[in-house]
């Protein structure tokens, strides 16, 4: 089972093809190389077996197996699209993985009007060379010839609903508009179909699937201990954001922001309007924020409930801490190159991804 063997594809590999220390608060930390070579690597997830699937922006899903093996999937649907931003993005394995194999990922695809998120599915075959049984769960209205903020971080909350995040795709009021994807936070049924008791079912002019919105570039994604939602976000020049994501909420953007335009511009009316959600969190300057755990505690008890966030412009992973929440640690190497993605394994080891040396490592405390 998972539990008893997350790291049974690191231990099959032997001994990593490059090991370094990073310094933190809590001790050295332990860079193990599990997996190299990749070109544009965005997300990984765990198998029960102990294998790992890794996406590729350019398109390609890869199956990293327990014994040591490396395999590309065959059967991803044929509109997955490698445009700006977009691409093949991430990757989730429902809890309930064992007994369904689906796999649900996030991908840029053709559709009318230019491109545009969607959610896809599929079962992946006992070998796990190929995906059977494709489907297309969701496709954000409407698409758009602009290559930027696809957003694509999935999670499965907490009754098993699918949540995706989709940044503004650079129409910058879109994210405003309550009869477009662009710039939310969507929630949907893992058949596709619209929770009965999402916030917007039965408004006028609105797309029910939308759980929240007024968001500019969500990149990360995850749970909390509690199953409370909660995203990190790109700002512009500077307002990079943490937000706890509530149903039904205004994130504000671009009518408030804690940053500026890049020529130096203002932005919006400032920085707080009644009926916008204020960030738990900011930075300015920007960080570009990507991958996001919320740590558990297991290996680094003293790090319980901390946000790790990699960055992809200052090569580093952020450590957030307390309430309200504090940027209380900057960690970087050679290893966080443009950390692109994180993962917490059910070991308490962090996974990374760094997109800048296209390699998986996995990090631990040095004995």
């Amino acid at each position: 089972m998972l539990r008893a063997s997350a790291v049974a594809l690191f231990l099959a590999l032997g001994a990593p093809a490059h090991s370094q220390t990073l310094q933190s608060s809590a001790g050295p930390i332990q860079v193990e190389e599990v997996a190299g070579d990749f070109f544009g690597p965005w997300s990984l997830g765990f198998l029960p077996d102990g294998g790992v699937l890794v996406t590729e922006k350019a398109g390609t899903l890869w199956h990293l197996r327990a014994d040591g093996s490396r395999v590309e999937v065959t059967g991803l649907p044929d509109d997955v699209v490698e445009i700006g931003q977009g691409g093949l993005m991430d990757v989730l394995i429902p809890r309930d993985f064992a007994q369904s194999r689906q796999i649900i990922f996030s991908h840029a695809a053709r559709l009318s009007g230019g491109a545009g998120t969607v959610i896809s599915a599929g079962v992946l075959s006992h070998d796990g060379t190929r995906l059977d049984n494709l489907q297309r769960l969701f496709e954000m209205r409407p698409a758009s010839s602009a290559g930027r903020h696809f957003g694509g971080r999935l999670v499965e909350g907490p009754q098993g609903h699918i949540f995706l995040s989709i940044g503004d795709r650079g129409d910058r009021p879109a994210a405003q508009d309550l009869g477009r994807h662009n710039g939310s936070i969507i929630r949907i049924n893992r058949d596709g179909s619209v929770p009965d008791d999402n916030p917007l079912v039965g408004r006028d002019g609105a797309l029910s699937e939308i759980w929240t919105w007024g968001h500019r570039n969500p990149q990360g994604m995850t749970l909390d201990a509690q199953g409370r939602l909660w995203t990190n976000a790109h700002g512009a020049r500077g307002g990079d954001e943490v937000n706890l994501i509530e149903k039904g909420q205004n994130y504000g953007w671009p009518v408030i922001s804690y940053g500026v335009h890049y020529s130096g511009a203002k932005i919006g009316e400032g920085t707080s309007k009644p009926g916008m959600e204020q960030p738990a969190f900011y930075w300015d300057p920007s960080i570009a924020p990507s991958g996001l755990v919320i740590y558990s505690g297991k290996l680094w008890p003293e790090w319980e409930g901390d946000f790790l966030i990699g960055s992809l412009k200052f090569d580093m992973v952020s450590r957030l801490s307390g309430d309200p929440l504090k940027e209380v640690e900057r960690i970087e190497g050679d290893a966080t190159s443009r950390v692109r993605d994180l993962r917490e394994a059910p070991d308490g080891s962090i996974w990374m991804i760094s997109e800048g040396n296209g390699a998986i490592y996995r990090l631990t405390p040095v004995d």
